[in-house]
C-alpha cells in the first residue's frame, strides 16, 4: 500500500471503512504511515495543537469494574478517595489553567454517574467558571442523562468525554458492570445535545490490533470530534498490573492509523506519555493534533503545560489557545 498516495486520497475525500481491508495498517512502513498521517493532520487540522486539562473532581470508590483503573472498588490500589472537591479548589484550577494558556478545562469524576447533590454542584461550578474564565468548559461524569447533559450544556460546559476503551468485540474482556452499547448510546446523546464529543480508548491492554483498528472506525462512524488515545501504566493492584508496557512504535502506529480513518478530528495524546522520548513529539509528527497536558488523574504526569508548549514551539506548532487571539483582536 502506497500511504503518501492514500494520504492524498483521503485528502480529497475518501474515508475508510469496515468494507475496506484495513491490515495494510499492520504491516505497512512506519515511517510512511506517520508522514502521510500527519499529511492529513496539516491539512484538515493544521497546525494549532489543542490542550486540554483535567482536574479529578471526584475519587475512587468507583462500582464498575474496569480492569485497568485504580479507582474501581473492585481492586486493591493505593488510589486516594474523597467526595467532589470543594468548588474553591475547582475554580482555582481552572483559572491556573487559563493563565497556563490551556484551551480546555475539565471535571472528571469517578462512578458510573455524577448524580443528586454532588451534580448539583457541579453545575454550580461550571456556571461559576464560565463567569469568570474564558476558558472552554469540558466535563467527564460517566453514564448521564439527557436532561443532565443538557444542564451541563445550559451551564457553560461546550464538550462532554466519555471514552468507548476499546473495540467492542474486546470490551467485554475489560468491563462486566456496563456495555459497550451503553457507551455508544451515550456518545449519540452528546451529540444530539450540540456539543463538542470527546471519546477514545485505552491501548496495551491486551488487545489485537484488530482490535484497535475497530475502534478507530467505530469512533469515526459516532462522528466524535476528538479522541483521546491513553497507552496502558499498569496499576499495582488492578488485574492488568503486570501486563508488559506498550512499545513506542506500536503507539506511533496507532496514532497515525487512527489520524487515516478519523482525518478531520483531534486525534489526543492522553496517558501514558512517559513512554514515548521527549514528551511525545515523534506523536506530533504522525497525526496528533491535541494532547492532555498538565496533571492527570492516577498516573504520574511526565510533562508540565510549559515544557509541553515549548516543546510543541519547536516543532513549529500553533499552542495559542483561541480566547487569547480574540483577545489581541479586541485590543
Amino acid at each position: 500500500m502506497d500511504m503518501q498516495k492514500l494520504a492524498e486520497e483521503i485528502i480529497e475525500g475518501k474515508r475508510l471503512t469496515r468494507k475496506d481491508d484495513l491490515s495494510f495498517f499492520l504491516d505497512c512502513d512506519l515511517d510512511d504511515l506517520c508522514k502521510g498521517a500527519d499529511k492529513i493532520r496539516e491539512h484538515f487540522v493544521g497546525d494549532k495543537v489543542d490542550l486540554c486539562s483535567i482536574i479529578n473532581g471526584r475519587s475512587g470508590r468507583c462500582p464498575e469494574d474496569c480492569k485497568y483503573c485504580a479507582q474501581s472498588a473492585h481492586h486493591h490500589t493505593d488510589c486516594e478517595v474523597y467526595g467532589f472537591l470543594p468548588e474553591e479548589q475547582i475554580i482555582e484550577a481552572c483559572k491556573m489553567n487559563e493563565r497556563e494558556g490551556v484551551d480546555r478545562f475539565s471535571i472528571v469524576t469517578a462512578g458510573k454517574a455524577l448524580t443528586g447533590e454532588e451534580f448539583e454542584k457541579a453545575i454550580h461550578a461550571y456556571e461559576t467558571m464560565k463567569k469568570e474564565c474564558r476558558i472552554d468548559l469540558c466535563a467527564s461524569m460517566g453514564f448521564l442523562t439527557r436532561e443532565q447533559l443538557h444542564r451541563l450544556h445550559e451551564a457553560g460546559v461546550s464538550s462532554y468525554h466519555h471514552n468507548i476503551e476499546t473495540s467492542k468485540r474486546y470490551f467485554p474482556q475489560i468491563c462486566t458492570t456496563h456495555t459497550y452499547e451503553q457507551k455508544i448510546a451515550t456518545l449519540k446523546m452528546v451529540k444530539e445535545e450540540g456539543m463538542y464529543v470527546c471519546s477514545g480508548g485505552i491501548i496495551g491492554m491486551g488487545e489485537t490490533w484488530e482490535d484497535r483498528i475497530d475502534m478507530a472506525v467505530s469512533l469515526f462512524e459516532c462522528g466524535v470530534d476528538s479522541i483521546p488515545i491513553n497507552s496502558l501504566m499498569p496499576i499495582k493492584g488492578t488485574p492488568l498490573e503486570n501486563l508488559e508496557r506498550i512499545s513506542e512504535p506500536d503507539i506511533l502506529r496507532t496514532v497515525a492509523l487512527f489520524r487515516y480513518i478519523n482525518p478531520t478530528a483531534d486525534i489526543r495524546l492522553g496517558a501514558g506519555r512517559a513512554l514515548l522520548t521527549n514528551d511525545g513529539e515523534l506523536a506530533f509528527e504522525s497525526g496528533v493534533s491535541a494532547t492532555i497536558t498538565g496533571n492527570m488523574l492516577t498516573t504520574v504526569a511526565c510533562a508540565t503545560i510549559r515544557s509541553d508548549k515549548k516543546m510543541l514551539e519547536g516543532i513549529g506548532r500553533n499552542v495559542t489557545p483561541e480566547y487569547e487571539k480574540t483577545q489581541k483582536t479586541a485590543k
